[in-house]
């Protein structure tokens, strides 16, 4: 080796700047030589530079490591593994494919990435590939920035797209930074406005926008390929640095307005597919380690729906995810993750589920991550259904249970007045035994199936724009049109609608957990029907700013809804109502202490009484006008969602009739 070349550690898995060089140490098992190359630009056919690692001087066990003196932050570079091709025993070394470097801290795209060229074995793609970059992260300052660590009693979550937020050309942002960390920065105090406390960040990771049909690109971010690189395309910048940056101001703007950031990762599988994907990194490494792989090995295990699914709880892996989630909180600040699809990490190297799965604990017990918040979905493609369920003693759970049975009820399906009253308190029938009340996240709607809008809108999706013949998305919405599917300019139809939004919102704000709202559905964002709009990057997915002004009177509802939720000590409880904490709470029907649970019921009444404050809230999903008895006293509408404003100068001392579909809060004046 030349005399620029030490032999490096094998301490710190990645690129890391050490004195006046770089360290990189990468794993791979059986690869039986590893070259790490170094480029002047991304689209460069050739590479600069070519180290060729020696088995004997710079391999300990199955780590490979070199130091190179004089390599700076922006360095591109990228290893070539070789090895054996043979997929009938799991290996699937390629020495043509440059291979990204799965600890690299910032990922380059090329004009000529080439995801099609990345899948033809034996073809060099030097010029197509992809490339990682060296970061130095010691040099910026946070200026005493730190995670906020909100209680989940006292935190609102907005589920948002940090592209979408901003792209419209109507967004206000100037063209530069539109669909960028920087943009989303813009727009900081309209979430303060909303009284937001946590962003939930669909993926920000390096994923790749070619991961999706012919002439569409992957939107959401669902298809990883660096956890630990920001996404480039997020960056106003352009430039690999400066994404990391740009997250890093991102963060520390948030932070300064009181607003945590929850990233969506995605470690349950990656963008390099099936047996017929590319190899872009983890395959050409050591494939046998990093997925989970059927019994003839050749082929992939799906339960992630996605073609492969990561082997989470494979030594290897549960270091990298490990030190993923690590590098989030401790060196880019971030306040928490939601899980996507978290129940396949709960499966072990075969695919069978685990009682007690070791990456799940891990997270779970992780000093670093004790203050950080984290959200299970627990589900996954194959199956493994765990809401209520989920392992471990702090994690938090996306409530799928809430959303179907609040959509069910307030569209007026039979039977399902005592499953709502359970979800109005954070589902204790799934809770109770194993979690505090407000682990269980609350809502209606999400990236992943109709907006609010569109729930009140349509009885059926409208994918026909995602080129798969609408197989794709979720067939049981349990959605209702109130009348007509679709646009439609019926005054009845569209007050029916204004109606059932307000009582959806209404819903997910006063119910007992952590509430969260999807972006845009406080001004109705619409995506026409279409409940899977991940390869949609346009208007139908983005954030439309002209829908603030033109739905002015449901932003006023929201932003009223939050404010007096978050002003009153009983949606702060960190037990449950009626057991064990300081609010009580009593069910009614039509009549005072006569709650109606039976299959005609479609109506849900109870009383609030707590420290501060007594309420009386009532919910009718009835199709016609329904009379509720009130307990003694004056009473004073807080929210009436039959109407756009409550009736403020009104009292209720005996009885209140509400409208069709519709409800009500109500407090006692003393």
């Amino acid at each position: 080796m030349t005399s620029d070349i030490r032999v490096g550690t094998h301490h710190t898995l990645g690129a890391t700047v050490q004195g006046d060089g770089v360290n990189f140490c990468v794993f791979s098992k059986n690869c039986t030589q590893l070259d790490l190359l170094f480029f002047d630009h991304v689209d460069a056919a050739r590479p600069s530079r070519v180290i060729v690692l020696q088995p004997q001087r710079n391999r300990t066990f199955y780590y490979w490591h070199v130091w190179v003196k004089g390599v700076q932050a922006g360095q591109l570079y990228a290893y070539r593994a070789h090895g054996p091709y043979a997929p009938e025993e799991g290996h699937r070394f390629d020495g043509s494919k440059l291979l990204l470097d799965p600890y690299g801290r910032a990922v380059a795209v090329g004009a000529h990435y080439d995801r099609a060229l990345a899948g033809r074995y034996g073809v060099d793609n030097t010029r197509e590939a992809l490339k990682s970059v060296v970061v130095d992260l010691s040099t910026y300052d946070w200026e005493d920035d730190k995670p906020l660590n909100l209680p989940y009693a006292s935190s609102f979550i907005y589920e948002m797209h940090v592209g979408g937020f901003t792209k419209h050309p109507n967004s206000g942002v100037d063209a530069a930074k539109r669909g960028t960390f920087a943009g989303l920065v813009e727009k900081i105090s309209y979430l303060k406005s909303l009284g937001v406390t946590t962003v939930e960040l669909m993926p920000i990771c390096q994923f790749d926008p070619d991961d999706a049909p012919s002439g569409r690109v992957n939107y959401w971010g669902y298809s990883p390929i660096g956890f630990f690189a920001p996404h480039v395309q997020y960056a106003a910048a352009g430039t690999p640095l400066g994404a990391v940056d740009e997250f890093r101001d991102m963060v520390k703007a948030l932070h300064r307005a009181g607003i945590e950031v929850v990233l969506d990762v995605v470690f349950n599988h990656s963008a390099e597919g099936d047996e017929n994907g590319p190899t872009l990194s983890f395959r050409g490494l050591e494939n046998r380690a990093y997925y989970i792989l059927e019994k003839n090995r050749a082929r992939y295990a799906n339960y992630s729906g996605c073609g492969n699914t990561l082997n989470a709880n494979h030594s290897i892996v549960r270091r990298m995810i490990m030190d993923a989630l690590r590098y989030w909180v401790a060196e880019m600040h971030v306040d928490g993750f939601r899980f996507d699809l978290a129940s396949s990490m709960a499966r072990d190297e075969w695919g069978t589920p685990l009682k007690s799965p070791p990456i799940v604990w891990e997270i779970d017990s992780e000093p670093i991550l004790a203050g950080a918040k984290i959200i299970a979905e627990a589900w996954d493609a194959g199956g493994l259904y765990q809401v209520g369920r989920f392992v471990g003693d702090r994690w938090a759970e996306w409530n799928g249970v809430f959303r179907d049975d609040v959509r069910k009820f307030i569209k007026s399906d039979a039977g399902m007045a005592g499953a709502f009253a359970r979800r109005l308190t954070a589902s204790t029938d799934l809770y109770a035994t194993v979690r505090d009340p407000n682990r269980a996240v609350n809502f209606v709607a999400c990236h992943d199936g109709f907006t609010l809008n569109d729930l009140v809108s349509y009885n059926h999706k409208h994918n026909e724009a995602n080129g798969e013949g609408n197989r794709d998305g979720h067939n049981e919405n349990y959605s209702w049109n109130c009348g007509v599917e679709g646009d439609t300019d019926d005054p009845e139809v569209l007050a029916l609608r204004s109606r059932q939004v307000r009582n959806f919102l209404l819903a997910v704000f006063i119910a007992q957990g952590t509430p969260m709202l999807l972006m845009g559905d406080e001004v109705r964002r619409t995506q026409r029907g279409n409940n899977n709009a991940y390869c949609q990057d346009n208007e139908l997915s983005w954030f439309d700013w002209s829908l603030v002004e033109r739905e002015r009177e449901l932003l006023t509802f929201v932003r009223d809804v939050v404010a007096f939720t978050h002003h009153y000590q009983a949606f702060a409880e960190e037990r449950f109502w009626g057991h064990g904490s300081v609010t009580a709470i009593t069910w009614h029907g039509h009549k005072l202490h006569e709650p109606d649970w039976s299959a005609r019921a479609h109506h849900v009444a109870f009383t609030l009484v707590g420290a501060d404050v007594s309420l009386y809230v009532a919910f009718n999903a009835h199709w016609q006008e329904a009379r509720f008895e009130l307990p003694p006293g004056n009473w004073h509408a807080l929210v009436y969602t039959a109407e756009a404003h409550p009736p403020n100068a009104t009292l209720y001392s005996q009885h209140i009739t509400l409208m069709a579909r519709s409800a009500v809060v109500l407090r006692l004046e003393s």
